[in-house]
């Protein structure tokens, strides 16, 4: 199959799967035809699928992934130590392990089409991602807390795992207990890929988008907590900060460079 044989496949098989889209028809455009596909990803609720159509889903991903881009950490110079600075879109990113700014029920962003972090790692990891958070959370029995972290195979992204964690919401007055939190999520993190052996990790920006953290005070927390916590375990993992946007670029400079 190519590229669109592979769309094509997967927004059929999705859409047999409910039977409220059985009126719902291929759209002819390639563009249309992307949307449609990363909605019905978006909305998928966790569950098992057969092996024929995570081949092909796998192969649609890796090459829309190989398409747009693969960054390596060997292209990359430090800006400080073992420190990085990287603008683009992590999904592209191929290092250890990855952080998701993820939400308490842990299973991704529902939202079609919507532009978060969460969504687009889960929408090109694939829907196994889905699938392990729901069996961990099962497990679990509550939602997740803020502050802490979960990992999980990547999947079909270009390293080797996908960190999620829950920040602190921000609502109003920025406080102590959002710096802790927010504090606590870097070092859950950073925790959870040590203990899978990571030797380089990407955080996004935690918090700062609809969870309303001030850019510049995170970028510092951030920064801070790392090197605190590679100092109080002499550790080398190599720590990329990915931004994606110029105004979390300008404040991690700031700080770095």
């Amino acid at each position: 199959m190519n590229q669109a044989e592979r769309r094509e496949f997967l927004i059929r098989e999705l859409l047999k799967e409910e039977p409220r889209y059985q009126r719902v028809s291929l759209p002819g455009s390639t563009q249309e035809q992307k949307d449609l596909l990363r909605s019905l990803l978006n909305v998928r609720r966790p569950r098992a699928a057969s092996h024929e159509f995570l081949s092909v889903q796998d192969d649609y991903l890796k090459e829309a992934i190989a398409e747009k881009g693969i960054t390596r950490l060997a292209d990359l110079t430090p800006v400080d130590g073992d420190l990085y600075l990287w603008q683009g879109d992590i999904t592209t990113l191929e290092c250890d392990a990855v952080v998701n700014a993820a939400n308490s029920g842990m299973l991704g962003c529902f939202r079609p089409l919507h532009n978060c972090i969460d969504n687009c790692i889960h929408t090109f990891s694939g829907i196994q991602l889905r699938l392990k958070c729901a069996e961990i959370m099962d497990a679990q029995g509550y939602e997740e807390p803020t502050g802490r972290a979960k990992i999980t195979p990547a999947y079909n992204l270009p390293g080797k795992y996908v960190i999620h964690t829950v920040g602190p919401i921000v609502d109003g007055a920025l406080t102590q207990e959002h710096r802790d939190l927010l504090a606590s999520s870097y070092r859950a993190c950073l925790d959870a890929a040590a203990e899978n052996g990571c030797e380089s990790i990407a955080f996004c920006c935690i918090s700062t988008g609809v969870f309303g953290f001030p850019k510049q005070a995170a970028a510092e927390i951030a920064v801070q907590t790392v090197k605190e916590w590679k100092t109080g375990k002499n550790s080398a993992v190599k720590v990329i900060f990915n931004v994606f946007g110029d105004e979390d670029l300008a404040a991690y400079r700031r700080i770095l460079e």
